[in-house]
């Protein structure tokens, strides 16, 4: 059965779901709101390829990133981009997190994460010379790769098996008409028989016009990081992770390499004060209104202004930043570092203001809409498209 599916977002899971179901013969439509794919969450992401260390086993994040990693590999070699197993290191920095980290461990070795191992001291400044630690988990399996590069490449493979990828096509409007879809926009109307929202920053919003529900509501992070100089590159040669502390919703700074040969410090977690707001002077009031509004945000407010303000302060602060990195790597200096890019995150807040952990997919008839997709939403990425497909055409079979 030939199905006419749109599919709203151009970041990497969109174009993943559109590829997927293109190569099963069906009409794929893609609607981008940018000029291009990939130039949102996905441009912005870190890069990396996750194991599945933090996933609780049995959760659709620990399944399908587990799923997704080994896809992204094969993607990777088959379309000669870049991939690159450069490990990770999970650091303690007290006997307190130690006993955290191996509740980690024991969590990720129950959902299958190969090749774990515990260091020491003295094995973690073997493995990476200029950090410290009382204890450390050491993932080699962790890759790095490009991931608006496999953006590019997966819409390649989407337009070669005959999907439309429409550029500069913002959705203004969504029609339910029985068991269809009108999805509207300012050049044209389609009509689709099943419509699969993928819409990032944006996705509550868009799936308020399908008749969705408000909940979860998206309120925007930005993450902000310096880099590493280029003479003070090895100051690490794999990924530095903290362990992460359970009363705090974010996981805090950590070492970033990257496939161009760059060296990311960060991020922290600011609230944005745009949806797109990658720079601090970004102000969009009626986007600030609205997270103001959600009694969710309110609520995560109330629970966690402490953190809010040390990060704002961390934000502020090059010295404060510059402090928190040098916990785990205590030769680096001011000097050592610049401002790189930010991103934002979007975070997906339910009513009572607690943070939506694990991927949501909500159905409303015809309509799937991923109302919360966070890291490692990218890794995942195939995987998700492979879950979404399956869950479009058994539907259309009901």
């Amino acid at each position: 059965m030939t199905l006419r599916v749109g599919v709203i977002g151009a970041g990497i899971v969109g174009l993943s779901v559109a590829r997927r179901l293109a190569r099963w013969d069906h009409e794929v439509t893609v609607f981008e709101k940018e000029a291009d794919v990939a130039l949102h969450q996905t441009g912005h992401n870190s890069g990396v390829v996750h194991a599945g260390v933090y996933y609780p086993p049995g959760s659709l994040k620990s399944r399908l990133c587990r799923d997704g990693a080994r896809r992204i590999k094969e993607f990777c070699a088959e379309h000669d981009l870049p991939y690159e197993e450069i490990g990770k290191v999970i650091v303690a920095r007290s006997a307190d997190e130690a006993g955290r980290l191996r509740a980690i461990e024991a969590r990720a070795r129950a959902a299958g994460v190969p090749g774990l191992r515990r260091l020491d001291p003295a094995g973690l400044a073997e493995l990476e010379p200029h950090v410290r630690g009382f204890a450390a988990l050491h993932s080699p399996t962790t890759a790095i790769v490009d991931y608006r590069l496999i953006a590019r490449a997966l819409a390649g493979d989407a337009r070669a098996a005959g999907a439309r990828v429409l550029l500069g096509r913002e959705v203004t409007g969504l029609e339910r008409t029985g068991a269809r879809v009108v999805v509207r926009t300012a050049a044209e109307s389609v009509t689709v028989d099943r419509l699969v929202i993928c819409a990032g920053l944006q996705s509550d919003r868009v799936a308020a016009l399908a008749g969705d529900e408000p909940a979860p509501a998206i309120v925007p992070f930005r993450g902000e990081y310096h880099r590493l100089v280029p003479h003070r590159r090895d100051l690490v040669r794999g990924l530095v992770y903290p362990v992460p502390d359970p009363a705090y919703p974010f996981l805090g700074v950590h070492f970033t390499p990257r496939v161009d040969g760059t060296v990311d410090i960060g991020p922290n977690a600011v609230l944005a004060t745009a949806r797109e707001g990658y720079r601090r002077g970004d102000v969009d009031l009626a986007d600030l209104r609205e997270i103001l509004r959600w009694p969710g945000f309110r609520r995560l407010a109330r629970a966690h202004w402490r953190a809010g303000v040390r990060e704002a302060l961390t934000s502020l602060s090059k010295r404060r930043f510059i402090a928190e990195a040098r916990a785990y790597v205590p030769e680096l200096t001011a000097r050592d570092v610049a401002p790189a890019p930010a991103g934002v995150r979007a975070q997906a807040v339910d009513r009572d203001g607690a943070l939506v952990d694990d991927f949501a997919i909500h159905h409303l008839g015809p309509v799937v809409s991923v109302r919360n997709a966070p890291s490692p939403a990218a890794t995942s990425a195939l995987a998700i498209a492979d879950h979404i497909a399956d869950q479009v055409r058994a539907r259309a079979r009901d």
